[in-house]
């Protein structure tokens, strides 16, 4: 008995043809897409990045002025215990009482 005369094996061996053709197409189809979006974000990250430059140099720049600033928020802090919460709350661990503030 040969095995292709048998309509149940004819019938698994196009089904399983026809899936292995969808597979690559979708395949496929994610692949290109994927690459789009690939292509697409690396000229967005192109275009922002002088702007993303621009700002690191701000950043750089008021960096001294917002350690600064921390430092007056941490001294208030230390001279008035109620806003300790405050600070706790942003993330600003205040030295325990008595400790000279960094400069």
């Amino acid at each position: 008995m040969n095995a292709d005369s048998n309509p149940e094996i004819c019938a698994l061996k196009r089904q399983v043809f026809t899936l292995l053709v969808a597979l690559v197409v979708v395949s496929g189809t994610l692949t290109v897409y994927l690459y789009r979006q690939a292509s697409i974000t690396g000229k967005d990250i192109a275009a922002i990045q002088p702007q993303a430059q621009q700002l690191i140099g701000a950043f750089n720049q008021n960096q001294s002025l917002m350690i600064g600033f921390v430092n007056q928020l941490v001294a208030y802090g230390q001279a008035h215990p109620d806003f300790r919460p405050v600070l706790l709350k942003y993330g600003i661990q205040p030295p325990p009482p008595g400790t000279p503030l960094p400069k």
